[in-house]
């Protein structure tokens, strides 16, 4: 088993992945791939999760002029009036 060596497949065996996962998984870049066997035939795949982009900071005053405020909004409705 080695990572070096093929930049983007490795296989290795089921033993093998769970004597090392933890380095397996730290050694993973995008693109690479990790098979994991047992009895010589492909039972899984590892690779890297793709890295989400940074969540953009809203700039205060973009959504200047979008939001509608009616000039009566707070008052009571006429429908509720005998309840309250």
């Amino acid at each position: 088993m080695t990572l070096e060596g093929e930049p983007n497949m490795a296989t290795v065996t089921i033993q093998e992945a769970q004597a090392t996962l933890a380095d397996l998984i730290h050694r993973l870049t995008p693109g690479d791939e990790v098979v994991i066997t047992e009895n010589d035939q492909p039972v899984a795949r590892l690779v890297p999760t793709p890295a989400t982009p940074p969540r953009k900071v809203p700039q205060f005053g973009t959504l200047k002029g979008t939001v509608l405020s009616m000039e009566h909004f707070d008052d009571p409705l006429e429908e509720f009036e005998e309840y309250m």
